[in-house]
């Protein structure tokens, strides 16, 4: 591999470098993005238990909806709802603050998902860079630039910097365009799933409102 590296030349070390971060933002949205880690059952459990309560006229505890809020990352969206029905304020209040807090949360969400589509986007333009460089250094050897009689290792050489730097663009940027393509629909899924339940919960509250 290392060998590899070496003919492919120095324009082949920023392609790697942006294959190890796409690999890295790919593994931590990929595991981030869990149903069981954004929205777990114990936390949806907890959400309309608490509902519930709540929509008999019963008190909940402060404690209960900090840990509510404290066990999921989507958990503060669902326990915006209850806190605001807590508090006693009106449905339009409520649904102002469920609005402003989900903005953040699908922000969580979408992060990094933007550097994955810009690594898909700009890996086959650094291959292309490579095979330019690559070029130069066939024409080089050819006498083009310094008028000299042609090398033929310098012409191998130059070959081999265009073919692998076109090569490992496009294997970097591939799989990382179906990596973004993959992590984008499950954020979208994740989204709707965290829209879907929070609307429960906002009906059973305010039900002359819904």
């Amino acid at each position: 591999m290392y060998s590899i590296l070496l003919s492919a030349g120095w324009p082949i070390w920023p392609l790697l470098i942006i294959s190890i971060l796409g690999l890295a933002i790919a593994i931590e949205r990929a595991w981030y993005l869990r149903r069981v880690n954004i929205l777990p059952k114990s936390t949806l459990e907890t959400a309309f238990s608490l509902t519930n309560q709540l929509s008999m006229q019963k008190s909940v505890s402060d404690l209960a909806m900090n840990q509510l809020a404290q066990s999921s990352p989507a958990a503060p969206l669902l326990a915006c709802a209850l806190l605001e029905k807590s508090l006693g304020n009106s449905s339009d209040t409520a649904l102002e603050e469920i609005q402003a807090l989900a903005q953040s949360t699908f922000l969580k969400l979408d992060r990094y998902l933007g550097a994955l589509a810009t690594i898909a986007t700009i890996a086959p333009l650094l291959g292309l860079f490579g095979t330019v460089v690559g070029m130069i250094e066939i024409f080089g050897s050819q006498g083009a630039i310094a008028g000299n009689t042609g090398s033929p290792q310098q012409l191998a050489h130059g070959i081999s910097v265009a073919l692998y730097n076109t090569a490992f663009g496009l294997l970097i940027a591939i799989p990382a365009l179906a990596a973004w393509r993959g992590l984008r629909a499950m954020a979208n899924q994740r989204q709707r799933e965290c829209e879907e339940f929070t609307r429960q919960i906002f009906k059973k509250l305010y039900p002359s409102n819904s």
